[in-house]
């Protein structure tokens, strides 16, 4: 895809917790950030959203280049996904994810229903020829040169062949080097011991596979090796890899909390967080997720963004430019270059 082309990025405009005002604030946000060509189209009941915009927007500043397009569905947060993907047809994640498959929307973001997203993605996407399954890829801080560590998959794929965790590297090696700008990155497989004979079947055989693949394997790695930069991405299955995410967002959330308490203990307790406050502020942007903005959602054949059910305006924000970037770095297409069909016959 040329650079030069207007971008649209699409966001599930009934999507999330805290209903469609953080979703256009959001939006409204990204719109200042992103390049004059970018476009953002809101989806969902346009009455609702047309009301939200011009309580946010009441000048009208966004013009042209904030759309509409009306789904008269949504999706619910507690919603079986299968379920609701197969019977509203009409839902905010149903349109969008035909938008593009028909060309009308280059990228979409949904902080709502990850099963849902999902779902609809392959079924009105599709996969990119010759990746098996998809992959949800997200980021957490760690003692990397880049910053971050990888983890995929964290909810896409619950039950893994080696040959998925085999392809999810590959996947995972390509977002590295584009999101992260890592020139080689080193790829290891989350497992209970560092030897290559250590772990269930599944990890025993995707050892073997990522063994013989075109990437930088530096083999297993464990739950102690995330934060320490041991690897700058590391594979699992989908299962596995969403307890390991929602463990570290307690733990981190736990650990800002009482880092509040001990400060409020004392006044020099306080009058040290007060001459560390930069260096706070430093870590707690390192740590928030809407830092991050989305989990991409790899080997589906469109840029298909997961955000926090929990994401505030700053958080859509970057997810919409998360979703314009993936699309400007041209990372679908090197996954396809990378996973055709005579890799996917070797790995399967």
């Amino acid at each position: 895809m040329s650079e030069s082309r207007p971008i649209t990025v699409g966001v599930d405009g009934m999507g999330g917790d805290d209903g469609p005002g953080v979703i256009v604030e959001g939006a409204l946000l990204a719109l200042r950030e992103l390049s004059q060509e970018t476009r953002v189209a809101l989806i969902g009941d346009q009455r609702t959203l047309e009301a939200e915009v011009r309580r946010l927007d009441p000048s009208g500043s966004a013009g042209s280049r904030l759309l509409i397009e009306h789904a008269a569905e949504s999706v619910g947060m507690g919603e079986d996904a299968a379920t609701a993907t197969r019977r509203k047809k009409d839902s905010s994640l149903a349109i969008g994810t035909r938008l593009i498959k028909e060309g009308r929307l280059d990228a979409l973001f949904s902080a709502g229903n990850t099963g849902a997203m999902v779902a609809a993605s392959l079924l009105n996407v599709g996969r990119i020829p010759g990746v098996l399954r998809p992959a949800l890829a997200t980021r957490i801080p760690a003692e990397t040169p880049s910053g971050s560590c990888v983890i995929l998959d964290v909810g896409a794929t619950a039950d893994c062949k080696p040959a998925y965790l085999a392809q999810f590297a590959v996947m995972g090696d390509i977002y590295a080097r584009s999101a992260l700008g890592v020139a080689n990155p080193r790829i290891g497989l989350l497992n209970i011991g560092e030897e290559p004979s250590k772990g269930n079947e599944l990890a025993r055989e995707a050892h073997a596979l990522l063994a013989r693949a075109p990437i930088q394997f530096v083999g297993n790695v464990e739950g102690r090796d995330f934060f320490r930069g041991q690897a700058d991405v590391v594979v699992t299955d989908g299962f596995t890899g969403n307890v390991v995410l929602k463990f570290l967002e307690s733990v981190l959330g736990w650990t800002g909390r009482l880092l509040k308490d001990e400060v409020r203990t004392s006044l020099i307790a306080r009058l040290g967080a007060l001459m560390l406050l930069p260096s706070l502020s430093n870590l707690r942007r390192r740590l928030d997720y809407a830092e991050v903005g989305g989990a991409p959602l790899l080997g589906v054949a469109g840029a298909c963004i997961v955000g926090h059910g929990r994401s505030s305006p700053r958080a859509v924000k970057n997810g919409l430019k998360a979703g314009a970037s993936f699309v400007a770095q041209n990372i679908n297409e090197q996954i396809q270059a990378a996973l055709g069909k005579e890799m996917a016959e070797h790995v399967g």
